[in-house]
C-alpha cells in the first residue's frame, strides 16, 4: 500500500530543480522516461562524489540500489567474496547474518546482491517506505563499514580456508602422526559455488570466449572466481581491494518508486556519504604510511583493442554430450544503444527458433544438436555469443563457415522483412508487460547501470529505448540491417571461436585440486598442520557464537503492526456465458490480454504421458494446414507476445487425486486480440502431425534432451526436489513423467530408435491432438478489459472445439503408478551435488497451516542457513511447506551429502527448543505476510488464481493461511517439532551430484549413471 500521500513526481519536481543543490546533491538534470512512466533525476553528492539517479513515479513497490565498479585483476573471485561477505555484519549491525536477519524480518519483495563481470550491486525493495530505509540503513552501512577489517573468519567462511580430514579410524589424539593421516580439503561457501557454477559448460565455454575476445582486459578473468584460483586470495589482498573499490566516488545509487526522495537524500548525505567509513580509513593510513595514492585507485576498465581468435581449444571433465562450439563477435559499444538493440533484434531474427534462417542452416550441416545466441549487452563492449550444443567433434571452424555462408546469403539477397518486424513486435510487446521476474525497481537499476557504468552522462540512456525501436522501424525500408550483419560477421576484426571438447573426469579439475592439496599437506609443517586444525575450530566457534542481545537489538525491525490489511483481490469468476466455461480475472493489464485454455488430460494412459510432452513441444515448429512452418514462426512472433503449449498437474483434495492438464497460454496487445482468438486453435487443431518433417522433430527432441540435461547440471534441487516427490506423491509421478527423469529417459530412448519408430510417433502425436483438443474437459481463462472479452469471444466463437463427447473421450483412461521410494542418486558431471527430501504431509496425518510457513522461515533461515551453508560451506539449502500438500527438505551445490542428511534429521529438535525473543519473532511473521502480499505481475496471478480453482483449493485459502501466520506464536511453532523430526525421517531422499560426492556418502543411495 502507498505510504506517501502527494504524487511522487510532483513531489520531485518541486524538490529537485536542476542547478539547485538538495541535502548535499547537486541536481545536474530532470528528464521524463515515458517508458517507465516516470522522472528520471539525476544528481551528485558534492561532498563524496557519488552518483545518484532518482526515479519518480508512482510504483508503490520501491526500491534502492548502490552499486560499484568492480572490474577484477584476476580470477580469484574477490568481489564475489566481497559481495557475500561484506553482508556478514557491520560497525553498526554487528550481528553475524545481517542480510539473512533482515530476509526473516522485513517486508522486503527483493533482498539480494550481484556480482557482475565489471560491477557489483546491492539492490532491496519493498512495498514499506520504513522497511526501505531499515534495509537502506543496513546495506549501507554493509558496504561502507562491514566488519571484515575485524573479523577475518568472514573470510575464511564465505571465501576460502583449508581443513583436514581424518580418515575413519585414524588417531584423534591431535599428534604430529595422527594429522599427517589427515586429507587437506578447501572449504567456503563462494569457493562451493563457483564449483557448481563452474560444472555448467555453457558458464565454462562463455569464459572462455570472454578470455579470447578480451584478454587485455578485466573480462579476460572469471569475475566469480576460479576454484582453482580463489585460494590464491590473502586476506590482506581482499581488504585492500574493498578499501579500493567500495567507496562513495566509486559508486552509483538509484532511489526508484513511490516515495519522499527528500527524506532518502537527507538520510543519504548525513548518514554515510558525509561521514568518513572503515575503507576511508584504511586508504588514509595506507597514504599516511607512504603508499603512491595512483596506486589505491580502483581498477581500471579499459577498451580492449580488436583481436581475432582463428581458434581456441579448451577442455573440460565432462560428458560426451556436452561438447560445445561458440563464436563471439563484439559488437561495439556499450553507449551505442542503436547498435546494441539493432543487433539483438538481428541475431534472434537470424537464430531465435529452429525456421529462423541461419539457425535453420547450421541444424541442417548436422554440426550438432542446437545452436543458441545471446547478446551480452552488460558490458562495456557489447558481443554476441552463437553456441552449438552437443557438438560433433572438430566442427568448430565448420560452424564458423555455414555460420558465415548463411549470413552471407542474407547481406546479398535481404534479411526477411517480416522476420524482422515480428522480433521488433515482440519485443515492444515485452517492454509493455513489464515483466521482469523481479521488482521493477531493481531490474531498472541494474538495466540503467549497463550504460551509466561507462559514462557518467548516460544514467538514463538504457532506459530510454521507445525512440530507439521507432528509429529501427524505419530502417527497415533500407539497408540498415544487412549493412549491419555484414560489418558484425563478415568484417569484424574482433571475434572469437572457441571449442569446448569433453575429456575424463580423471583428466579434470578434480584429480589436479587433490593432487595439489596432498603437495601442500605434505609440504606443511607439523605446527602449520595444527594451525589447520586450530583455525578451523575457532572458524567452527565463531560461526556458532549466538549474537549477543545488544547486538540484536541494533537491527532494525518492523512489527506485525506495520503490516497492513491483505491487498483485496477482485472475484474470480467462472462465466458460463461464453462458448467454452471461462475464468474471467478483471485484474488491470497495460492495454494487454492473456488468454488460457486448459485441456483435460485424464483421457491420456500413462504410459502416453511422455508424448503429451512431445506434442506441446512439436506444436508452434511445424506447419499447419494454412501456413509453412516459417510464415508460422514469424506470424506468431509479429501478431501474439507469446504462445505456449504446456502440462501442469494439479494435486486435489484426495491425497491420491491428480488431474494434469495441457494449457495453452498466450498474450497479445489489446489491439490484437483477433490473432489471440485465432493462431493457438490453428496451431492446436490443423498442426500437419502425421506429415512431420524427420529432421525437424529429430531437432526439437535434441533440444529437448539438451534443455534437460543442462537443468539437472545447473538446477539440480529442483529435480531433486521433484524426484523425491515422486517417491510417495502420485501427482509427482505424473509430474516425472511429463517432465522429469522418467520423461528424460523416455526421450533418449527415443532418439536412439528414432528412425523405427518416426512413423508410430507421429500417429501417436495425431492422436492424441484429436483426443486432447475437445470442448468435453476444457476451461478457458481470459485476463484483460471487458472490451477485450467481448471481443475476444466474438473473434473465437467455441474455439473450434465442438460440443467434444466425454465418453467417446475416454476421460477414465489414466491410471497412475503407484509411488515407491527409489533411494536414488543421480550421476551428474558436478563437483558438487543437490539433495531434497520431501512428502506429501497429509500422507504423514500433518495438516500444514500458516504457522508451518513461519516455522520454514525459522528453519530456513536460522537453523539450516547456519548448519548447511555457514557451517557445511553449501550454497543453499531450505526447508518448504507449500500449502497443505508439500513438505521439503534441500540442498544447493552442496559438497556433501552426509552431513546435511544428519543436519536436516536434527532440524525437529531444534524447532521443538525453538525459544527467540519477541522482535525476532514478529519478525518471521513480518517476513512470511509480506512475501504473500507481495505485488504479482497479472499473468503470474492469474495463474495462480486458475491453480487453485483446478486443485480444488478453498478460494479462501489464502487468506486463511495470512491469518494464521499473523495468529502464530513461539510455542505453536515449538509444538511441530515432533512433526518436522517425522518428515524428515520420513520423506524420501533423492541426489543429483557429482560421481566422487556420491561415493563418499554411506546412505547406501541407488545409483544412477544419469548422462551416461
Amino acid at each position: 500500500m502507498p505510504t506517501t500521500s502527494t504524487d511522487p513526481r510532483a513531489a520531485a519536481a518541486a524538490l529537485l530543480v536542476p542547478g539547485t543543490t538538495c541535502h548535499g546533491f547537486a541536481v545536474e538534470r530532470c528528464e521524463t522516461v515515458p517508458e517507465l512512466d516516470s522522472d528520471a533525476y539525476v544528481l551528485r553528492h558534492t561532498t563524496s562524489g557519488a552518483r545518484l539517479l532518482h526515479l519518480a513515479c508512482n510504483d508503490e513497490n520501491k526500491a534502492f540500489a548502490i552499486g560499484f565498479k568492480t572490474p577484477p585483476a584476476d580470477s580469484t573471485g574477490v568481489f564475489h567474496i566481497l559481495e557475500h561477505s561484506v553482508l556478514c555484519g557491520s560497525a553498526k549491525f554487528p550481528v553475524k547474518e545481517p542480510f539473512v536477519d533482515l530476509i526473516k524480518s522485513s517486508m522486503q519483495t527483493f533482498l539480494n546482491a550481484m556480482t557482475y563481470p565489471d560491477k557489483t550491486i546491492y539492490p532491496v525493495a519493498t512495498t514499506n517506505e520504513q522497511d526501505l530505509y531499515n534495509l537502506m540503513d543496513v546495506y549501507l552501512d554493509a558496504v561502507f563499514n562491514p566488519a571484515i577489517y575485524t573479523k577475518p573468519t568472514i573470510f575464511e567462511q564465505e571465501g576460502w580456508h583449508y581443513e583436514l580430514d581424518l580418515p575413519e579410524g585414524a588417531g584423534g589424539d591431535g599428534s604430529a602422526a595422527s594429522l599427517r593421516e589427515g586429507t587437506l580439503r578447501y572449504n567456503g561457501v563462494v569457493f562451493n559455488e563457483m564449483k557448481g557454477a563452474l560444472s555448467d559448460p555453457m558458464s565454462v565455454l562463455d569464459d572462455a570466449v570472454n578470455a579470447a575476445l578480451y584478454p587485455d582486459t578485466a573480462y579476460a578473468h572469471e569475475s566469480g572466481g576460479d576454484p582453482r584460483a580463489i585460494p590464491a586470495l590473502t586476506y590482506e589482498q581482499f581488504l585492500d581491494t574493498h578499501a579500493r573499490h567500495y567507496n562513495p566516488s566509486n559508486s552509483y545509487i538509484t532511489l526508484y518508486g513511490d516515495l519522499d526522495v527528500d527524506r532518502a537524500l537527507a538520510f543519504l548525505d548525513e548518514r554515510y556519504l558525509s561521514q568518513p567509513s572503515a575503507a576511508s580509513r584504511r586508504m588514509d593510513a595506507a597514504v599516511a604510511a607512504g603508499e603512491d595514492p595512483s596506486a589505491l585507485a580502483p581498477n581500471p576498465l579499459g577498451v580492449q583493442t580488436p583481436v581475432t581468435c582463428e581458434y581456441k581449444r579448451v577442455e573440460m571433465a565432462t560428458t560426451p554430450e556436452n561438447a560445445l562450439v561458440g563464436l563471439g563477435l563484439v559488437l561495439g559499444s556499450a553507449l551505442d544503444r542503436k547498435r546494441t538493440i539493432a543487433a539483438d533484434i538481428l541475431f534472434e531474427a537470424l537464430l531465435g527458433s529452429n525456421e529462423a534462417p541461419v539457425k535453420k542452416a547450421i541444424l541442417a550441416a548436422g554440426l550438432g544438436g542446437n545452436v543458441v545466441s545471446y547478446t551480452a549487452a552488460e558490458c562495456l563492449q557489447p558481443y554476441e555469443l552463437i553456441m552449438l550444443q552437443n557438438a560433433q567433434p572438430g566442427v568448430a571452424r565448420e560452424l564458423r563457415r555455414v555460420f558465415q555462408d548463411a549470413c552471407r546469403d542474407l547481406c546479398e539477397h535481404g534479411v526477411p522483412r517480416e522476420r524482422l518486424e515480428a522480433i521488433i513486435s515482440s519485443n515492444e510487446y515485452d517492454l509493455r508487460q513489464r515483466d521482469y521476474g523481479i521488482a521493477d525497481g531493481v531490474a531498472i537499476a541494474c538495466d540503467a547501470l549497463s550504460t551509466w557504468l561507462y559514462d557518467d552522462d548516460a544514467a538514463t540512456l538504457a532506459l530510454k529505448y521507445g525512440p530507439v525501436y521507432k528509429e529501427l522501424r524505419g530502417e527497415l525500408e533500407g539497408s540498415y540491417f544487412e549493412d549491419l550483419l555484414r560489418e558484425l560477421v563478415l568484417e569484424n576484426d574482433h571475434m572469437a571461436l572457441v571449442e569446448l571438447v569433453p575429456v575424463d573426469a580423471a583428466e579434470g579439475s578434480e584429480g589436479a585440486e587433490a593432487a595439489e592439496l596432498a603437495a601442500k599437506r605434505d609440504a606443511m609443517t607439523d605446527a602449520e598442520l595444527a594451525d589447520v586444525v586450530e583455525r578451523t575450530a575457532a572458524l567452527r566457534a565463531a560461526q556458532e557464537a549466538e549474537d549477543t542481545p545488544e547486538d540484536k537489538a541494533t537491527l532494525p525491525r518492523l512489527r506485525v503492526s506495520d503490516i497492513g490489511e491483505a491487498r483485496p483481490e477482485p472475484p474470480l469468476v467462472v462465466d458460463t456465458t461464453a462458448p467454452i466455461p471461462c475464468l474471467r480475472h478483471g485484474i488491470p493489464t497495460n492495454r494487454l490480454a492473456y488468454a488460457m485454455q486448459y485441456f483435460d488430460l485424464s483421457c491420456v494412459a500413462f504410459e502416453d504421458l511422455p508424448y503429451v510432452t512431445l506434442l506441446c513441444r512439436l506444436l508452434k515448429q511445424l506447419p499447419t494446414s494454412e501456413h509453412s512452418a516459417e510464415e508460422l514462426d514469424n506470424l506468431l512472433a509479429g501478431k501474439l507476445g507469446f504462445l505456449s503449449f504446456t502440462t501442469e498437474v494439479m494435486t486435489q483434495p484426495d491425497v491420491d487425486g491428480v488431474r494434469p492438464y495441457l494449457l495453452v497460454s498466450a498474450g497479445a496487445l489489446s489491439e490484437k486480440i483477433d490473432a489471440l482468438a485465432s493462431l493457438p486453435r490453428e496451431v492446436w487443431s490443423s498442426t500437419l502431425l502425421l506429415d512431420a518433417d524427420a529432421d525437424r522433430v529429430r531437432d526439437v527432441l535434441t533440444q529437448i534432451r539438451i534443455g534437460l540435461e543442462q537443468g539437472f547440471i545447473n538446477n539440480g534441487h529442483s529435480a531433486a526436489l521433484g524426484r523425491a516427490m515422486s517417491y510417495s506423491s502420485p501427482s509427482a509421478v505424473v509430474r516425472e513423467q511429463l517432465s522429469g527423469v522418467d520423461f528424460y529417459l523416455f526421450l533418449r530412448d527415443l532418439l536412439d530408435h528414432f528412425d523405427e519408430r518416426l512413423d508410430g510417433l507421429r500417429a501417436k502425436l495425431a492422436e492424441l491432438a484429436e483426443r486432447i483438443f475437445v470442448a468435453d474437459g476444457c476451461l478457458a481463462s481470459f485476463t484483460g478489459s471487458d472490451e477485450d472479452f467481448d471481443a475476444y469471444w466474438d473473434a473465437a466463437g467455441d474455439l473450434g472445439l465442438g460440443a467434444g463427447d466425454g465418453a467417446d473421450a475416454g476421460r477414465d483412461a489414466l491410471v497412475v503408478s503407484t509411488p515407491r521410494d527409489r533411494h536414488e542418486a543421480f550421476v551428474i558431471p558436478s563437483d558438487i551435488c543437490f539433495a531434497a527430501s520431501a512428502c506429501d504431509p497429509r500422507r504423514l496425518g500433518i495438516d500444514v497451516t500458516g504457522a508451518w510457513a513461519v516455522a520454514a522461515n525459522a528453519l530456513s533461515y536460522d537453523y539450516l542457513w547456519n548448519e548447511i551453508r555457514v557451517k557445511g560451506g553449501a550454497y543453499g539449502c531450505g526447508f518448504r511447506a507449500a500449502g497443505e500438500r508439500q513438505t521439503a527438505f534441500y540442498t544447493y551445490r552442496d559438497p556433501a551429502i552426509d552431513p546435511s542428511i544428519e543436519r536436516v534429521e536434527r532440524a525437529g529438535a531444534w524447532l521443538g527448543s525453538f525459544e527467540p525473543d519477541e522482535a525476532a519473532f514478529e519478525g518471521f511473521i513480518v517476513s512470511c505476510v509480506s512475501g504473500m502480499d507481495a505485488p504479482v505481475k497479472p499473468y503470474a496471478l492469474t495463474k495462480r488464481r486458475n491453480t487453485t480453482y483446478l486443485a480444488g483449493l478453498d478460494p479462501h485459502a489464502r487468506e486463511k493461511r495470512r491469518a494464521q501466520m499473523l495468529a502464530a506464536t513461539p510455542g505453536e511453532l515449538r509444538s511441530l517439532g515432533a512433526d518436522v523430526t517425522r518428515i524428515a525421517a520420513e520423506s524420501p531422499t533423492c541426489v543429483f551430484g557429482g560421481r566422487d560426492v556420491i561415493a563418499k556418502s554411506n546412505a547406501n543411495f541407488n545409483v544412477v549413471d544419469l548422462l551416461g
